[in-house]
């Protein structure tokens, strides 16, 4: 059972920054990250991505879960999702934010320069390790890749890729967080209910290296191998959307057969 939680300006955030699909609301409360839907189903996106992720080869610790969430803020009642503070004290830095305090230019700028796929996730992925001093980021960034592609994700850019930062100036990986946009969730814009899905899942486009995901996990897979196989199954999409009971039943039909269907596309990355 979902109950409504009812949270004000207070633990309200101001990010500072807008994604490509506008400026979630979003508070932090006694340790608790809400974020309101925005566009459409972003919370049940978070929500099911997170917990389809417990059915992978990840370990708990690489990834936020996230539960769905009521939010009542001023006179209105949001859909959304809630998580708890991953960041244990340290500081989540975007790679963007990262290059660009060492270099002052553009990561993003720097790395659509290059004209090769390969070439820009290379690039990426070295000059953050060079940076934060972490190994495997290569790694780290298949496996992103990989789940934006099979999950269709199309807001993941170097602004919401991230580290972590102590206050001694340390780095270590961040879990992987904000899913939002996956799934077709942005009903408002690109995605209207009652759109044809195969159509619409056509239509999605990436942000991290090219427009394409294909592109991008096939760079990941040549560079760095398979970094992560799944073995979750229609009961268990199922199972999740019956316990949200705030979206309407066209919404999480919708849900289930992009994820069906992406099921059947990446087969080979399921056990």
């Amino acid at each position: 059972m979902i109950f409504i939680v009812e949270l004000f300006e207070k633990s309200l955030i101001e990010t500072g920054r807008q994604s490509s699909k506008g400026n979630q609301l979003k508070w932090k409360d006694n340790g608790i990250w809400f974020k309101a839907d925005y566009t459409g189903y972003e919370g049940l996106s978070e929500y099911v991505v997170s917990h389809l992720l417990q059915k992978s080869t990840l370990s708990p610790s690489e990834y936020v879960v996230y539960e769905p969430e009521q939010i009542k803020y001023k006179a209105v009642i949001f859909n959304g999702c809630r998580s708890t503070d991953f960041s244990c004290g340290w500081q989540v830095i975007t790679a963007e934010r990262l290059f660009k305090k060492q270099y002052g230019i553009s990561l993003n700028a720097c790395i659509y320069a290059l004209e090769n796929v390969c070439d820009r996730l290379k690039y990426l992925t070295e000059q953050v390790e060079r940076i934060s001093g972490i190994k495997d980021f290569g790694k780290y960034m298949g496996k992103l890749l990989t789940i934006d592609a099979l999950f269709l994700n199309e807001d993941r850019h170097t602004h919401n890729i991230s580290v972590l930062m102590d206050g001694m100036g340390s780095f270590k990986l961040c879990p992987i967080y904000d899913n939002g946009a996956a799934l077709l969730s942005d009903t408002t814009m690109d995605y209207p209910l009652g759109i044809d899905v195969y159509n619409a899942i056509k239509a999605v486009k990436a942000k991290t290296l090219c427009d394409s995901f294909e592109e991008q996990l096939d760079a990941a897979e040549s560079l760095y191998g398979p970094c992560i196989s799944f073995f979750w199954n229609e009961k268990d999409v199922l199972q999740l959307l019956e316990e949200v009971g705030c979206y309407e039943k066209r919404i999480t039909e919708r849900v289930l057969e992009v994820l069906l269907e992406q099921r059947r596309k990446y087969a080979y990355l399921f056990n």
